[in-house]
């Protein structure tokens, strides 16, 4: 069966679905095409089942692009604050977790049942189940969407698939491989947010400690982030560590400090005024206890002890402390990251529509695009925005 309408969406997650409901909302006949069987299966399992949907603080330095001025247009004209209204107007209740990220209290099903019910009104037509197999555009400058089971008709094609992370809930190559087929540039995607692997000397000497979590300073390609960092069975993790992921290249270490804000030897050093403290490996520890978790203090205290005990020594002590080097051997790849970075290249699109400059009528939203955003809802957010944009311009 051949279904014709004014645009098509590929892709039913956060972007493709406010895009949607943008043009439905100005009247446009709108399908989208999900090969899932069920719609938002990443909004479903972000935030821990709750959804951190999008960041009260969102600025553009919040994402990572080979433009970082190519996400501002959108942005500012879909805003947190037009997401917020719209939870709000269905209802949902949410709260600020840490650092203006706001979650749902009970559920991502919230979020999901709130997009689902926008494109109801807007007269949305939404078909699960539909794989594509071939997309053309005809000499009339039509797209024609040929897919399981159904073939799909119209001159406008929003591209919402999303990026490779997280196989196991049906992420493809798909949007890549349209943008390909039509000569659209693509900066070579990686995986973003993602835990770090330990090279084989670290990972024996600081694994043994998996579960254990601490506040810590990441820094990585000029980038800082001050967040918790956990050690796992094979390498890094956390908060502090995802966002670092992010910016990491293989050429370049990642620099931690243990105790952001702290003078921890400041007590053991020689000065005319105070009598130092005893300086002991149990004093130190002590003190290295009052603020690492004390398997963390006491394993690095093991593996770092001061050269001797002279103000110099401890000088060295402290600035390792503050300037730990890891140079991980790879990331957990594609299965274990939030994000794709990279993507279509925002060279090639308009930062007001997200059009091709070179396709009209074909768009490409969401993750797909070179824009990834840090962790804590602003990948949520320029979702939104992004299929703001284009929904706007359909």
């Amino acid at each position: 069966m051949t279904h014709t309408f004014d645009a098509l969406i590929l892709g039913g997650g956060a972007a493709g679905l406010m895009c949607a409901i943008e043009a439905g909302k100005r009247g446009r006949r709108v399908a989208v095409l999900e090969h899932a069987d069920h719609l938002g299966k990443k909004i479903l399992i972000s935030g821990g089942g709750r959804c951190n949907f999008t960041n009260l603080h969102c600025q553009p330095e919040n994402f990572l692009s080979a433009n970082p001025h190519f996400a501002k247009s959108a942005l500012a004209r879909y805003t947190p604050a037009d997401f917020v209204a719209l939870v709000e107007k269905h209802h949902i209740p949410y709260h600020e977790k840490t650092l203006g990220q706001l979650f749902c209290d009970r559920s991502a099903r919230d979020v999901l049942a709130m997009l689902e019910a926008e494109c109801r009104d807007a007269g949305v037509r939404i078909f699960l189940g539909t794989r594509v197999r071939q997309v053309e555009r005809t000499q009339e400058k039509e797209f024609i969407v040929s897919a399981t089971p159904d073939e799909f008709r119209a001159p406008a094609l929003v591209v919402a698939t999303g990026g490779l992370s997280i196989p196991k809930i049906g992420a493809t190559s798909l949007g890549y491989d349209i943008a390909r087929q039509f000569g659209i540039a693509i900066r070579a995607p990686w995986p973003g947010l993602v835990p770090l692997l330990l090279n084989p000397e670290d990972r024996s000497r600081y694994c043994g400690l998996a579960g254990v979590s601490t506040e810590i300073v990441a820094s990585c390609a000029g980038q800082q982030f001050r967040e918790k960092i956990l050690i796992t069975h094979r390498g890094l993790s956390g908060p502090a560590i995802l966002q670092a992921s992010s910016y990491w290249e293989k050429s370049q270490p990642i620099v931690i400090d243990l105790a952001p804000g702290r003078e921890v030897t400041a007590a053991f050093r020689e000065s005319p005024a105070t009598m130092p403290m005893p300086r002991t490996l149990a004093t130190l520890r002590a003190e290295l206890r009052k603020f690492l978790p004390h398997r963390l203090a006491d394993r690095w205290l093991d593996l770092h002890p001061p050269t001797s005990w002279t103000n110099h020594a401890l000088a060295e002590f402290e600035t390792k402390l503050h300037a730990w080097p890891i140079s991980p051997s790879g990331t957990e790849g594609y299965d274990k990251a939030e994000v794709t970075a990279g993507g279509v290249d925002t060279a090639e699109l308009s930062a007001k529509t997200m059009e091709s400059r070179k396709v009209p009528g074909l768009y490409f939203i969401g993750e797909v695009v070179d824009v990834t955003g840090h962790l804590g809802g602003f990948n949520f957010q320029w979702a939104w925005s992004s299929g703001a944009a284009a929904g706007r311009s359909l």
